[in-house]
């Protein structure tokens, strides 16, 4: 097994971010892609994802829905206008490693450019792989583990006997790496308007911004959260957020979720949140052949008569043929590039789910009706 040479460093990573020499991509299937370092100086695996936004890449690197992720992006000038620290969707990057074509800078300010953002964090980076052939490979293929080995190590049967070592994805508890260890609030009593809380999956700093732009005001609560807490007297309204890894492993969030549901209060669950929703309403849920993660996927929403370009990214769908017609729920939105499930909705309670991501951060804001329908609702809860 002979990997092809690297590319020139100077032509895929841009001088001012500085290369750390050649390095591996490879795949469990044997596949390898030469390339060049740029991020921490170390290794990192997991299953590859593709992302296909043309921006957003530092949203996308601090989103925590990517933890344990390899992450591919197929636009290939990453890089190019810097990063706005605030529009950071979480206080770190979550993803293992990044694969792009060209690593280029727009500033030279350290403190603004990914690459440093990413060598802080200890996050592996290549640029100078064919990323649209690797999408094109994974599309053929299905995911696939993969790792991104440490500048200089560059024989590839170590390197695809080490992407084989890295473990499976449905193995490994993300929500508990990324979930906070407690309690937070974002606004005052004073500041009048419904308190939202929100269950901390995976949170994107972007939901908590939404909520707070409508008026609301906010507590967050880490995963572990009872629901005697979640659903103490004060709360006009339930989030349960976005987040990584298999809902099939989330028992005791599904148990939540239930008793949200019986309760009858507002309830939104969103991307993760909606899978767990779904399970709990009594849906299965299964893992997509490569999954859904972009900003471009157009979705139907079957009950308003509309279609919305919206931002996704998850590994997993609920199964519509699966949900039972006495849960009260209904398919209410389909995507239509596959036709998978992209919401639900309860006929009589003021419950509603979506598989897509309304903040965006990265990606289009044609689904913000979204938390305007779900705020509506808090703000229309009888007092307790």
């Amino acid at each position: 097994m002979i990997a092809p040479p690297p590319p020139r460093a100077s032509a895929v990573v841009d001088p001012r971010i500085g290369d750390l020499g050649p390095a591996l991509l490879a795949l469990e299937d044997g596949t390898v892609f030469p390339g060049v370092a740029f991020g921490a100086p170390v290794a990192a695996g997991g299953d590859l994802v593709v992302n296909t936004s043309q921006t957003g890449y530092q949203e996308v690197c601090t989103d925590p829905s990517y933890a344990g992720q390899v992450v591919v992006m197929t636009y290939p000038l990453i890089g190019n206008y810097g990063r706005l620290i605030d529009d950071d969707q979480s206080t770190r990057p979550w993803l293992r490693a990044l694969v792009v074509a060209n690593a280029t800078a727009a500033v030279l300010d350290d403190a603004r450019q990914l690459a440093a953002l990413l060598r802080d964090a200890g996050i592996p980076a290549i640029a100078g792989v064919d990323t649209r052939a690797l999408a094109r490979h994974l599309r053929a293929n299905g995911s696939l583990r993969g790792i991104v080995m440490a500048p200089g190590e560059v024989d590839p049967a170590p390197a695809v006997k080490a992407a084989r070592a890295v473990p499976r994805w449905e193995d490994q508890d993300f929500v508990g790496e990324v979930s906070p260890p407690a309690m937070t609030e974002f606004g005052s009593v004073e500041d009048g308007g419904p308190l939202i809380g929100i269950v901390d999956l995976g949170l994107k700093s972007n939901i908590v911004r939404a909520m707070r732009h409508r008026g609301a005001r906010v507590r967050v609560f880490p995963h572990t959260a009872a629901s005697s807490d979640v659903l103490a007297a004060d709360v006009d309204g339930v989030i349960l957020s976005p987040g990584p890894g298999d809902p099939a492993r989330l028992g005791a969030q599904v148990e939540l979720a239930r008793a949200i549901i019986a309760d009858g209060r507002p309830l939104l669950g969103i991307c993760l949140g909606h899978q767990i929703v779904g399970r709990a309403a009594g849906a299965d849920t299964r893992r997509l052949r490569f999954g859904h993660h972009g900003a471009n996927h157009p979705v139907h929403d079957v009950d308003l008569g509309l279609v919305q370009v919206t931002a996704q990214n998850h590994e997993v769908q609920v199964v519509g043929d699966s949900l039972p017609s006495r849960s009260g729920f209904h398919v209410s939105q389909v995507n239509l590039n596959d036709r998978s499930v992209e919401g639900l909705r309860h006929r009589e309670k003021p419950i509603e789910t979506v598989q897509y991501h309304p903040e965006g951060s990265p990606g289009p804001l044609d689904a913000l009706a979204v938390f305007d329908r779900f705020v509506d609702a808090a703000r229309g809860r009888p007092i307790a």
